[in-house]
């Protein structure tokens, strides 16, 4: 049974995830709990994103960590190209090319998995390495996010400052804390952390419902949308190409210094649960489309990983018979 959810928890995540939504819409008396039922998700999904965050940490050992060249051209090109798109936002008028280019921004900056660790392992890639980057990688979105958001979406009441330390007070005890935390435990009881990071079934339980949740408040942001069908199926192609692409950068980059395994998984695979909430909370909300999306993407691409990775004799007759 286990293997089984395993194997299948995506596609049971989001069929219960749009299920719930349209279950929970349709009764009538619960008409009157859709605003308090809209705040309580607002705080129990950050919660669930700093629990999954803070259990993946207990497992790191910062000595153990290792700092690689790839990791910086990986920094540098999400960044960079977060930072890019932002710009050039900040200067255009409302429209469904702007939405299309948020939803790129989200692709791009968020996160490594907090599952990366895993899929690394199977394939053979360095698990340290890729925990190492999701760390720095978790850090620079802690700081670019409440940087270049106040441009892309200024506030018409606040101040670009202002506007600012209201979106850090929320990105940096997510982003940040769960590390902290988990290093602080770990000086005042190894051996607790120890115990907390061996609870892997917990961690995956806890992502399977965070991501029906995800995909909920995905499917309340495409319901209510009010912009056309052309432009969130773009979100949906944006979210392809963006996951192509990392795969792609990622591995080529990671070729050059012998660790191409690793450095694809770190860039490609990411914490779609994180991109939701990103764009519900500081983007256009129709942008939580290319979270969804991606999460179907990028476990294809792990999916076909993997599949050849375990049949790479298969792999080999193909790219010979080419």
């Amino acid at each position: 049974m286990k293997a089984f959810l395993r194997d299948w928890m995506l596609i049971i995540a989001i069929l219960s995830g749009v299920a719930a939504y349209f279950i929970y819409v349709s009764i009538p008396w619960l008409d009157s709990t859709h605003d308090f039922v809209a705040d309580a998700v607002g705080i129990i999904q950050p919660v669930l994103i700093f629990i999954m965050l803070f259990l993946t940490f207990c497992r790191v050992n910062p000595k153990e960590m290792r700092l690689n060249k790839w990791h910086l051209w990986l920094l540098l090109m999400q960044g960079g190209l977060f930072v890019g798109i932002g710009c050039v936002l900040a200067g255009m008028p409302q429209g469904s090319l702007r939405v299309i280019l948020e939803g790129a921004m989200i692709c791009l900056i968020c996160p490594t998995a907090t599952a990366a660790a895993v899929v690394t392992r199977k394939l053979g890639g360095d698990v340290n390495s890729v925990t190492s980057y999701t760390i720095l990688v978790n850090l620079l979105c802690a700081v670019l996010i409440p940087v270049m958001i106040p441009f892309v979406h200024p506030h018409p009441e606040m101040s670009v400052l202002k506007s600012a330390l209201i979106i850090m007070a929320k990105v940096f005890p997510l982003l940040l804390m769960p590390f902290l935390c988990a290093i602080g435990l770990r000086r005042i009881s190894p051996a607790l952390t120890a115990k907390i990071g061996a609870h892997s079934d917990l961690a995956f339980y806890i992502w399977a419902f965070s991501l029906a949740l995800a995909i909920a408040v995905t499917t309340r942001s495409i319901v209510h949308c009010t912009l056309d069908l052309s432009t969130e199926l773009w979100l949906v192609a944006v979210s392809l190409i963006c996951c192509l692409f990392q795969f792609w950068f990622g591995r080529k980059i990671g070729r050059k210094y012998g660790d191409h395994i690793t450095s694809g998984q770190a860039m490609g695979q990411k914490n779609t649960v994180l991109a939701i909430w990103m764009g519900t909370t500081f983007f256009t909300p129709v942008t939580a489309i290319v979270g969804g999306f991606y999460s179907i993407w990028h476990n294809l691409a792990n999916s076909w990983q993997l599949y050849h990775h375990r049949h790479p004799g298969k792999q080999a007759r193909t790219e010979y018979s080419k």
